[in-house]
């Protein structure tokens, strides 16, 4: 159709009337067809000027953006100011003032039922005859991806789960031995009676038969309520969260606290804070967790100091929080001047029921692991006994494809 345009054009001022109404209908039959696709796709597609007044949109771009209203009543107002959300907004905006393009962010956006929508915005120039003429603004629903990528990583994780069934199984067999004996005893120590004077056993002598069935029972239900915390699945309610602000909140939340134990705590964030597809609420356990792994390390190291000196403005423990942006990964580092770990307990550190301390249940940090993994993420710590221990968390940060829309009749 274009090149037959083209020719028509080099040839319209020697086409009678007829034929350039033949023409013009022709035009307008696809530009209906043209229109009909437009408004069909899935995809939604803003196009606008340099000046940012928009001169398409379809259909899927009004049903996926938050929109005061449809930039369809006012061509004289720029597209981002019909956007109701701050973020994507300030997005929007900031490729305007700045000229920037082939650019995309995720966002996350509630729908009218209350349900959350994964969402994919890139800004890219729109190229006409070997010029920029303006932007196109394309939005893709990525809700989908995101939710099958949780489901392949949960699967992953359900493929662990047959070492944790052994060692709960060996953690069963233990009390299940006690009991059987205890209650044969019982059972023999009944019969041996009832042959003879047919006198019941001394009262004491079978309530100390039960009281021990009775704790074995009790470490029994905990040993199941343990493992059902272990191995149920993590549900998590993903949102692209900043994490450095998340990490600033955390620390003021903290300090205070440790600071009156005599510990120091410090803070390196990275100039950037890009969005993770995490959930905030099982980040913050992650943190805590370490926090009071590492408060316990220090307190264990510097125990007879902070005593002596409970008075005094002086801090003995350290806790640094850094973070950087690498090879497209966030990535986090908690260290701390504690007491550190053996090489045994640094390798065992995030299995499920290991625990070096009197009244932990081992799971701490195997959650803190488990949850991690669900962010499609890793953890790991290095440490030197006497020395101190750092924590290192790698998120990767969501990616977006950036790509060129060219319409030109000259460019192939």
């Amino acid at each position: 159709m274009q090149e037959f345009s083209n020719r028509v054009y080099e040839k319209l001022s020697k086409l009678s009337p007829g034929q350039i109404e033949l023409f013009f209908s022709e035009i307008k039959n696809q530009n209906e067809v043209f229109q009909s696709i437009f408004q069909s796709l899935s995809t939604g597609l803003v196009s606008v000027e340099k000046n940012w007044k928009v001169t398409q949109i379809n259909k899927a771009a009004e049903r996926y953006l938050p929109l005061k209203s449809s930039p369809e009543e006012n061509r004289n107002q720029k597209f981002y100011d019909f956007i109701d959300d701050e973020e994507i907004y300030k997005f929007l905006k900031g490729c305007d003032e700045n000229n920037r393009t082939n650019l995309s962010e995720e966002y996350t956006v509630s729908t009218p039922g209350g349900s959350v929508r994964f969402i994919e915005i890139s800004v890219m120039p729109l190229v006409q005859n070997n010029e920029i003429s303006g932007n196109i603004i394309m939005i893709e629903d990525v809700t989908q991806k995101r939710s099958q990528e949780v489901l392949l990583h949960r699967m992953e994780t359900m493929a662990g789960l047959t070492n944790i069934a052994a060692s709960v199984a060996h953690e069963i067999k233990n009390p299940l031995g006690a009991i059987s004996i205890h209650i044969q005893l019982l059972q023999k120590a009944i019969r041996k009676k009832r042959e003879g004077d047919g006198m019941l056993p001394d009262p004491k002598f079978t309530e100390n038969y039960l009281e021990v069935v009775n704790q074995e029972i009790d470490r029994l239900n905990k040993i199941v309520v343990d493992f059902l915390m272990a191995v149920r699945p993590v549900s998590a309610n993903f949102s692209l969260v900043k994490v450095n602000t998340l990490l600033t909140d955390f620390i003021g939340f903290i300090a205070p606290e440790f600071n009156e134990k005599k510990i120091k705590v410090e803070s390196k964030l990275c100039k950037e804070d890009p969005k993770l597809l995490i959930d905030e609420k099982l980040f913050r356990e992650v943190l805590v967790n370490i926090a009071q792994n590492a408060l316990a390390a220090i307190e264990e190291r510097f125990r007879t100091s902070i005593k002596t000196n409970a008075f005094e403005e002086v801090f003995f423990g350290k806790i640094l929080i850094k973070t950087e942006t690498k090879d497209d990964k966030f990535i986090l580092k908690i260290s701390d001047n504690g007491t550190g770990m053996s090489e045994e307990v640094k390798s065992r550190i995030f299995e499920p029921y290991y625990t070096t301390k009197a009244n932990g249940t081992g799971l701490g940090m195997a959650m803190s692991y488990k949850i991690i993994k669900e962010f499609s993420g890793d953890i790991s710590v290095d440490s030197v006994l006497g020395e101190g221990s750092e924590f290192t968390i790698t998120i990767p940060i969501p990616q977006t494809q950036k790509k060129l829309l060219t319409h030109d009749e000259e460019v192939r």
